[in-house]
């Protein structure tokens, strides 16, 4: 038996229980453990594949990007290797890293709380094979597969039914829809929305009542969910309104300051100050005009804000989120 099975495009809704089955490749018995290993090693897992993980280490570096805290790290290291002002030094760069730090510690958390949370969404599951009934991790199914749905499973790929006992799905976090749908295994042949194919079921969602069994029709990224994460992932990213102005006060900061510190520089040394003293006067007043204290008090409060968003179980992966959001 190939494992050349069609995943994407086959309206399965529209075909029999029988033209489903061949067109899987599968039978009533189950798929062997042969075909089911070949089918896994052309399809993959089925899992949700996600973007490249962000690391620990690039977390912590994120936290330097922003120019308000590039802005402190020139005017600590002019305060020490200019100045000679090294307690400034001190003072300041203990700013940024407790800046650097908090930002971290928040997100890191978060990260983490969502890596739990996509471990909770691979649960076991059990399918017929070799007409016996196997208990799985449900990243080991595979398209042909003849799934057991039971009361309070949660179906781990998207499936045609081929039996159906008063069964009853919760597709809420798919469709959206509060009430549950009562499912039936009769074709559907007129084009019809998803929220509508009583005949099949998803990735995501749960059995609420009854029994039945579903063909797998497709595995993984092919699913309705991996559809939804795959235009997830295609978005990019786009700056809050915060940290956008918050680059922008870095930039006018930087501008005043380096016009200051021109001036002050000029206007001594045409007084007859000699050439060092008005360079570190000029050098004092624009290290003076920066504010060291703004970027923690902007991360102290958004980590307020993402703590108490935490205790009411939502995760904010992202502080400047928080802003965003309110």
């Amino acid at each position: 038996m190939e494992a050349s099975v069609p995943q994407k495009d086959a309206e399965y809704h529209k075909l029999s229980i029988s033209d489903t089955v061949a067109l899987l490749e599968t039978s009533f018995r189950g798929l062997t453990e042969a075909d089911a290993a070949e089918r896994l090693k052309n399809h993959g897992p089925n899992e949700l594949v996600e973007e490249k993980e962000t690391t620990p280490l690039e977390i912590f570096i994120n936290q330097f990007k922003s120019i308000l805290i590039l802005i402190l790290i020139a005017a600590a290291l002019v305060s020490g290797l200019i100045l000679h002002e090294y307690t400034d030094m001190a003072v300041i760069l203990v700013i940024v890293v407790v800046n650097s730090v908090i930002g971290f510690i928040q997100e890191y958390r978060a990260e983490q709380a969502v890596t739990a949370l996509k471990k909770m969404v691979s649960p076991n599951c059990r399918v017929i094979r070799e007409d016996n009934v196997r208990e799985l991790p449900a990243n080991k199914i595979v398209p042909g597969d003849i799934l057991i749905i039971n009361e309070g499973d949660r179906i781990p790929a998207d499936g045609r039914l081929i039996e159906a006992s008063s069964l009853k799905i919760d597709e809420s976090p798919l469709t959206g829809e509060s009430t549950t749908v009562s499912k039936k295994t009769e074709a559907i042949e007129q084009e019809t929305p998803l929220a509508q194919r009583t005949n099949m079921v998803y990735m995501g969602t749960h059995a609420s009542y009854g029994r039945g069994k579903a063909a797998i029709t497709a595995t993984g990224m092919s699913t309705e969910f991996g559809n939804i994460a795959q235009l997830i992932q295609s978005i990019e990213e786009e700056e809050s309104p915060l940290k956008k102005k918050t680059e922008k006060l870095g930039r006018q900061l930087g501008a005043v300051a380096l016009v200051g510190c021109l001036l002050v520089f000029t206007v001594n040394y045409l007084k007859g100050i000699n050439l060092i003293d008005s360079f570190m006067t000029a050098v004092s007043l624009a290290i003076s005009a920066i504010p060291e204290g703004l970027p923690t008090v902007l991360v102290i409060t958004l980590s307020l804000g993402a703590q108490k968003m935490a205790r009411s179980n939502a995760i904010v992966r992202r502080l400047n989120s928080v802003e965003t959001l309110g």
